[in-house]
């Protein structure tokens, strides 16, 4: 079965920088292949604060909206994120988006591509992989980090040679895992079947 990986815009800031660079990663995973990928922006699913009821471990949805994230998460067999930091951190938006739902997270693999000022993001990705650990997703190693100062011009983001390489790395280390984990839950399924 061919995999599905999210690439995640992990900001719905206006005037975010992410989009051209996620614009990139879709470009670079499909050049790398191996999957199927396609960009997942929150910023088009109208999440909201998290407006559920009941606990999301139990998908007892009751909004539309949590129903389609739902669908789009459940769809797909591993992710990239494509992460901002915001204060030390990932922006809240984010965190809701992962709150929303539960066992669609789960079991699949994830890496992470963060951006920012003159730390590159990466603690916002350090803060996102515990989150990530939480709804059992596994993150690979690999983590590109763009520094926003750099690459980022009026034409969009513009990869260095070094970030082009660690971005292939990381998708093959997303696609090896997320295969494996394709098997994991399919052996879940048969076993409560």
């Amino acid at each position: 079965m061919t995999l599905r990986i999210g690439i995640i815009l992990g900001s719905n800031r206006p005037g975010r920088r992410g989009d051209s660079l996620a614009t990139w990663v879709v470009d670079a995973a499909r050049k790398h292949g191996g999957a199927d990928f396609e960009l997942v922006d929150i910023a088009d699913h109208d999440l909201g604060n998290l407006d559920e009821p009941g606990n999301p471990t139990f998908g007892q949805y009751t909004q539309e909206h949590t129903k389609e994230w739902s669908r789009v998460i459940d769809g797909l067999d591993g992710f990239v994120f494509v992460v901002p930091e915001y204060n030390h951190s990932f922006p809240g938006a984010l965190k809701n988006a992962i709150d929303y739902v539960y066992g669609e997270w789960n079991d699949k693999a994830a890496g992470i591509v963060s951006y920012g000022g003159w730390a590159a993001g990466v603690r916002a990705a350090e803060a996102l992989r515990l989150v990530l650990a939480e709804v059992q997703v596994a993150t690979v190693r690999a983590q590109p980090a763009v520094n926003t100062h750099a690459g980022f011009g009026d034409d969009g983001y513009e990869p260095t040679a070094g970030i082009s390489a660690l971005v292939d790395v990381m998708l093959d280390q997303v696609l090896s895992w997320a295969g494996a984990l394709q098997r994991v839950r399919a052996e879940k399924k048969t076993v409560a079947a």
